[in-house]
């Protein structure tokens, strides 16, 4: 399973890129503005720290105009991953840039009838909000389940990234649904590390080394 940062802040990125555990990075308009970057800006700045996709989003709402964005940003770096809402004109224009050879995700999903119409418009990911559902008393992992059925049922290429995830929880249950995709913000990141019983563990075998006298094995 893939493991995107669901930020803008490129030093939360740079100090979390190395070692191999971020494949790539989620952005969106509100976290862009966030950052009091400039979005093109930025976006060359995450697409250079890091390997993997990493998903612009368009704040158009019409056809023509998403399409116009969606280029610009493609054009910026070569892993862009154009971001679309998912509306009528969204995946429209998710049909075009499919056929033009552009990575898309399409974001904003709340049901698998949505996660359906993305993934036959060509959708390269698709982008259910766990949490949201959740606040308003839906089974945010029912909904990946959903949708990872229906993926599976027919073939379908496009990958399933489980967004709006708020705790590592969350994470442990969307990998153990098989989605292909998470993206986290950098706190759930860490907390993914950490574990009280690994911290006292460490703490007791360097208690124990301590008390022979000897210093480090360099």
């Amino acid at each position: 399973m893939q493991i995107f940062l669901d930020t803008a802040d490129i030093e939360a990125i740079t100090a979390r890129a190395g070692g191999g555990l971020v494949d790539g990075v989620t952005t969106n308009p509100s976290l862009i503005a966030a950052s009091g970057a400039d979005i093109f800006e930025r976006i060359a700045q995450i697409c250079a720290a890091v390997d993997g996709p990493v998903s612009a989003e368009v704040v158009a709402t019409d056809l023509d105009a998403m399409l116009a964005e969606g280029r610009k940003l493609a054009a910026v770096a070569p892993n862009v991953v154009v971001k679309l809402p998912l509306t009528p004109d969204g995946l429209k224009a998710c049909h075009v840039f499919a056929s033009e050879g552009v990575q898309t995700n399409v974001t904003l999903c709340f049901s698998v009838n949505q996660a359906l119409l993305a993934a036959k418009a060509g959708a390269s990911y698709i982008s259910p909000f766990v949490g949201r559902v959740e606040d308003m008393g839906g089974d945010g992992m029912d909904l990946l389940m959903g949708i990872r059925e229906v993926y599976d049922h027919f073939g379908y290429e496009t990958e399933l990234l489980a967004a709006s995830l708020r705790s590592p929880a969350h994470v442990e249950a969307a990998a153990r649904i098989g989605c292909d995709v998470v993206t986290i913000p950098p706190k759930v990141f860490d907390q993914m590390i950490r574990h009280p019983l690994t911290d006292a563990g460490l703490e007791a075998f360097l208690a124990d080394w301590k008390k022979t006298g000897r210093g480090g094995l360099a």
